[in-house]
């Protein structure tokens, strides 16, 4: 893995090159706003998919807007990316919506993949751990949790994360600026690296 780089993508091709030998499906999940999106579209080599709407006074009391600043507008469908990360091997990234009502769509868009990356923001913390919950409930992949840092959003040494969170101790928890090409990298690999040691991905991420 170590043919990734971090410098901003290069979207001029939509094409995979011909030495890609395998393809590999991660998710990003997480609550409203945690910056999803945000994540996959500094990461992706190629244009990102988006089905993004503007947010409307029908999510009033629906959807939680309160507290995420500016953000006009949500995904209602999914994010698509995709980053080659060595010579042989090319990641896609599956973005779900962070609203509960769209939740059931997470079951056919984990169909497949090896892991997720989970993310959180720590001034809505009490809003992961249902989507731990539900990513639990829904799948056995394996996963990552990312830490998005907010300027204004209080910070926390990992451990204490780690037993709010309820997390094994083995589950990466890394902390990012998703606006940041070089962070969002960091992710991925410590979520394959941490895929890899499971044995039934070794064959599939190698």
């Amino acid at each position: 893995m170590d043919s990734v780089t971090s410098e901003q993508p290069v979207r001029s091709s939509q094409h995979l090159a011909p030495t890609v030998a395998r393809s590999v499906k991660v998710l990003v999940v997480g609550a409203f706003g945690v910056g999803k999106t945000t994540l996959i579209g500094s990461v992706s080599e190629i244009e990102p998919l988006r089905t993004e709407e503007v947010i409307t006074t029908a999510s009033v009391g629906v959807d939680p807007v309160a507290g995420h600043g500016e953000k006009t507008t949500t995904t209602v469908a999914m994010d698509f990316g995709r980053v080659t990360v060595s010579p042989e091997v090319a990641l896609y990234l599956f973005g779900t919506p962070g609203q509960r009502r769209f939740w059931d769509l997470w079951a056919g868009l984990a169909d497949g993949a090896v892991g997720a990356v989970v993310m959180i923001d720590t001034r809505h913390l009490e809003d992961s751990f249902e989507v731990l919950d539900q990513l639990e409930l829904r799948t056995t992949m394996p996963f990552a949790v990312v830490v998005n840092e907010f300027p204004d959003a209080p910070q926390y040494p990992v451990e204490r994360l780690r037993a709010a969170l309820d997390l094994l101790p083995s589950t990466p928890i890394v902390k990012c600026d998703a606006r940041d090409r070089t962070s969002a990298v960091r992710v991925l690999v410590a979520l394959v690296e941490h895929a890899l040691t499971f044995p039934v991905f070794q064959k599939v991420l190698a």
